[in-house]
């Protein structure tokens, strides 16, 4: 089976400085079918606590896997993954994707969206 592969995303909204970033670990992970797979994300932006979690397939089509408001994982109905952790500044939001397929294989990433912008 393929890599899930990851990649860092640094946002910013115009209040927002360069310095501010978003970061995913692992890079790459190599898995059987049938097993699970862990994706940790955490950023360093005070006023930030959504994170939306993206699965982008080899043919480039993007699908939001679930959100992470605060505390609360929200994963999208329908889907075999689960996200826990926190939104919040220097905290790990989780996304754990369960029954791996080759279907699986794909670059899967974390961005950040602004409450309130400003």
């Amino acid at each position: 089976m393929g890599g899930a592969h990851m990649h860092q995303h640094p946002l910013a909204c115009t209040c927002s400085s360069l310095r501010d970033q978003i970061y995913q670990i692992p890079a790459n992970i190599y898995k059987n079918p049938g097993q699970s797979a862990k994706i940790h994300c955490s950023h360093s932006i005070e006023s930030y606590d959504h994170i939306l979690w993206y699965k982008q397939s080899k043919n480039n089509q993007m699908q939001l896997l679930g959100h992470m408001y605060g505390n609360s994982g929200l994963p999208e109905t329908g889907l075999n993954v689960k996200i826990d952790g926190s939104a919040k500044k220097d905290q790990n939001s989780t996304l754990s994707i369960e029954g791996l397929s080759l279907s699986s294989s794909a670059v899967y990433f974390c961005a950040l969206r602004l409450r309130h912008c400003c």
